[in-house]
C-alpha cells in the first residue's frame, strides 16, 4: 500500500485505567486538537467525533496506541471493529521521543503528542494492532500462570528456610524438597519432635505408601540417622513453627494445582489456533503460549524482518564518516526478546545422559559463528535471528518443525 503522509491525520492516544487522552496532528507535526475521554465503550464515539472535525475530504485517519493488550485493549477493539486503521506504538519509542527534547516535560497531553509523532515518523515500521480475543485470552492466562509460578517459587524458598531450622540436613532426605513424597513427609512431620520414638520400619512403611514402593527401609534409616547427627533442634513455641511448615506445604500444593489447571485452559485455547510450535526443540506448551501471547496475530507482520525488529533482535546500524557498525538493539518487546533468547540457548544444549546435541543444526551454526570470531553472546544473537525466521514460518503456515540435516562441511 502506498502511503501519502499529507493525506493522513495522526492520532496518538495516551492510555490510562480510568481515562485516555488523544492528540491529533497532521503530517507537518502541527497539533490540530486534543480530547480527554473515559476508558469505556460509551465514551469512545466522542474520540471519533472529535477526529472527524480535522479530517478533510480525501484524508484518512491512523490511530496509535501504546498498550493494546492492557488499558488500551477496549479502545483498540472498538476502533478495529469500526474498520479504523490502528497501529501499535512501542512505549519505549514514545518515551525516547519525549526525552529527546531539550526541556523534558511530562503530562498526558504531551505523552499523547509524542505517540502521535512516533506514529507519523515510524508508520511503515509499526505493527498493526489486531486485538483478537483468542490471543488476548491466552495472554491473560500466561500472565496468570506467571503470578502463580512466582508465588510457588516464593513459598518453596520459605519452606527451605523453615526446614533449615528444623532439619539441618533436610536436603539429603529427598531428591526434590518440593516433590510429592517430600511434601507429604514435611506436612506430617514438620519437625523431628514429631518423629520421636518412631522406628525405621514404621517410617519405611509410610514412605513406601507415599512413593509407590519407590523408597525403602534404607531411606528411612538414612533419614533417622541424619536427624540424630543433626542434634536436638526443638525450641520454644515449636508447635507454632510446625504450623508454619504445614501452611507452606499447603500453599505449595495449592499453587501447583492452580498452575496445572491454568495449563489445561491454555492447552485448550492453543488447540484452537492449530499451531505446531511444540514440535520444535526446546518449545513446550508454556513457551509456545508465551510466544503467541507476545506476538499475537502473526499476519500483522509482513515479514520475519518486521517480527525481528518488533522483538528487538534486529541490529541497529550506526555510522559516521567511513566507519559503520551494527549494535545490539535494546528496543522492541523485551519479553519476547527474552523468550527467544532462552529458546536459542536451549538449541545448543546437549542431553544429560548421552551428551548428544538437542538440535545438531543450531549447534553446528553456533560453532561456525564462534569459529569466525564471534563472541558467545553474538553467536546467540545470530541464532535468535534465525529462530525468528523459523517461528514466523511455523506460525504463518501452521507447519511442524523438522531439524535440518547438517552436512559434513557444516559439522566440520
Amino acid at each position: 500500500m502506498i502511503i501519502q503522509p499529507d493525506k493522513l491525520v495522526y492520532v496518538g492516544v495516551d492510555l490510562h485505567k480510568q481515562h485516555h487522552t488523544a492528540v491529533i496532528i497532521d503530517c507537518w507535526n502541527q497539533k490540530l486538537g486534543e480530547i480527554k475521554f473515559d476508558n469505556k465503550p460509551t465514551a469512545f464515539p466522542l474520540l471519533e467525533k472529535e477526529v472527524k472535525k480535522y479530517t478533510k475530504k480525501g484524508m484518512s485517519v491512523v490511530y496509535g496506541l501504546e498498550d493494546v493488550g492492557g488499558y488500551g485493549r477496549a479502545l483498540a477493539v472498538y476502533l478495529t471493529e469500526k474498520s479504523c486503521w490502528v497501529k501499535e506504538v512501542n512505549a519505549k519509542l514514545a518515551n525516547a521521543r519525549r526525552k529527546s527534547h531539550v526541556t523534558i516535560q511530562k503530562s498526558d497531553s504531551w505523552d499523547a503528542e509524542c505517540v502521535a509523532k512516533v506514529l507519523r515518523d515510524e508508520l511503515p515500521n509499526l505493527p498493526d494492532a489486531k486485538p483478537v480475543d483468542l490471543y488476548w485470552a491466552i495472554s491473560q492466562l500466561v500472565t496468570m500462570r506467571k503470578w502463580q509460578a512466582k508465588s510457588l517459587t516464593g513459598a518453596v524458598k520459605r519452606l527451605h528456610q523453615q526446614l533449615g531450622y528444623h532439619y539441618p540436613s533436610y536436603k539429603k532426605f529427598f531428591s526434590e524438597v518440593d516433590g510429592k513424597t517430600a511434601l507429604a513427609f514435611w506436612h506430617k512431620y514438620p519437625s523431628p519432635s514429631r518423629l520421636s520414638g518412631m522406628g525405621a520400619e514404621e517410617l519405611a512403611k509410610y514412605l513406601r505408601k507415599l512413593s509407590n514402593n519407590g523408597l525403602s527401609t534404607k531411606k528411612a534409616e538414612q533419614i533417622l540417622t541424619l536427624i540424630v547427627e543433626d542434634g536436638d533442634t526443638t525450641r520454644d513455641f515449636q508447635d507454632k513453627r510446625d504450623f508454619i511448615v504445614k501452611g507452606l506445604v499447603k500453599s505449595i500444593r495449592f499453587y501447583g494445582r492452580e498452575i496445572a489447571r491454568i495449563e489445561q485452559e491454555i492447552e485448550s485455547l492453543m488447540k484452537q489456533l492449530g499451531f505446531q510450535l511444540e514440535t520444535m526443540t526446546g518449545i513446550e506448551l508454556v513457551t509456545a503460549a508465551e510466544l503467541v501471547s507476545e506476538i499475537g496475530d502473526i499476519h500483522r507482520f509482513a515479514s520475519p524482518d518486521k517480527l525481528a525488529r518488533f522483538a528487538g533482535i534486529a541490529p541497529i546500524a550506526v555510522g559516521s564518516g567511513n566507519k559503520h557498525r551494527n549494535y545490539k538493539s535494546k528496543q522492541g518487546n523485551r519479553e519476547l526478546h527474552d523468550i527467544i533468547k532462552a529458546l536459542a540457548i536451549r538449541q545448543i544444549a546437549v542431553t544429560r545422559t548421552k551428551k548428544e546435541p538437542r538440535n545438531p543444526y543450531f549447534l553446528a551454526y553456533y560453532e561456525q559463528k564462534m569459529a569466525v570470531g564471534k563472541t558467545k553472546q553474538q553467536a546467540i544473537v545470530c541464532i535468535m535471528r534465525k529462530l525468528v525466521n523459523v517461528i514466523y514460518y511455523l506460525m504463518k503456515t501452521k507447519s511442524a518443525y523438522t531439524i535440518p540435516v547438517v552436512s559434513s562441511n557444516e559439522a566440520a
